[in-house]
This record gives C-alpha cells, sequence and structure tokens, in this order.
C-alpha cells in the first residue's frame, strides 16, 4: 500500500505541481485553438459566400443578356409574322403600306386577345384565392370564444 501513495512532490506523480500550474495555460491555449478554428471556419465561410454571390451575380447577368436575346428574336418573329399575315391581304385592291398595316393590326390583335385571356385566367385564379388562413382563422375565433367564457 505505501507503494500506491505518491506524493505531489515526487517526480512520478501523475499531476506534478508543475503540472498542475500548466493546466489553465493549456485551458487557455485550448480556448485560443477553439477561437481560432471559429475564426477560420468564419472566414472560410465568408470566401465561400463571395464565391457564390459571385457566381450567382454571373448566371443571372447571362440569363438577363439570354431574356434580352430572346426578346429581340419574339420581336423579330413577330414582324415576320405580321409581314406574313400582310400578304394575305396583297390580292385585295390595298396599296402596299395599307396590306403592312393590316398585317400589323391583325397580329397586334392577336397579341391583345391571348394577353386578354391570359389576364382573365390568372385574375380569376387570384380571386378564388384566399389570402387568409382559414384553419387559423378558426382557431383565432375559437380562441377569442374561449376567453369570452372563461371571463
Amino acid at each position: 500500500m505505501a507503494a500506491s501513495k505518491i506524493s505531489l512532490n515526487s517526480p512520478n506523480a501523475v499531476g506534478t505541481r508543475s503540472e498542475i500550474e500548466q493546466l489553465p495555460t493549456l485551458f487557455s491555449k485550448l480556448g485560443d485553438d477553439v477561437m481560432q478554428l471559429f475564426n477560420s471556419q468564419l472566414a472560410l465561410f465568408k470566401v465561400e459566400m463571395r464565391e457564390e454571390a459571385s457566381s450567382f451575380a454571373r448566371s443571372a447577368m447571362m440569363m438577363a443578356v439570354g431574356a434580352v436575346v430572346a426578346a429581340i428574336g419574339f420581336a423579330l418573329l413577330n414582324v415576320a409574322v405580321a409581314f406574313g399575315v400582310s400578304t394575305l391581304f396583297a390580292n385585295s385592291n390595298l396599296s402596299q403600306p395599307t396590306a403592312y398595316a393590316l398585317g400589323f393590326v391583325v397580329t397586334g390583335g392577336f397579341y391583345l386577345i391571348i394577353g386578354g385571356i391570359v389576364i382573365a385566367a390568372i385574375r380569376s385564379r387570384v380571386a378564388k384565392q384566399q389570402f387568409v388562413p382559414e384553419r387559423t382563422a378558426t382557431e383565432l375565433r375559437k380562441d377569442k370564444q374561449w376567453l369570452k367564457n372563461e371571463l
């Protein structure tokens, strides 16, 4: 049994006085290392977010360029359709500018009708949609009634 008792001052002790005195230093170093780890992770997160934002901005810019090119193509296609419709009036006794004007008017009227139908369909869909959540409103009414009965 005498061998199992080791003094704190003996060199074979598990926790010598110098080791015990270094414990707060080790905890301090551990705290510093943890803070450094968090700072490194935060810096990495910031860099990744900047890269993601930059990539998103480039993609958005490319989509905008694509949308402009598509809009130009759509406009040119509509001009071609209008000229195509105007050829239908070529056999009539109308002048060429009048035939072109009628072609553009017919094409424009067609797009106005289609646009009006789409707007009416979306408008009726929105009118049917309820913006007040019914279940929540019902629960609030029940709570109000319960409060009236309790008070």
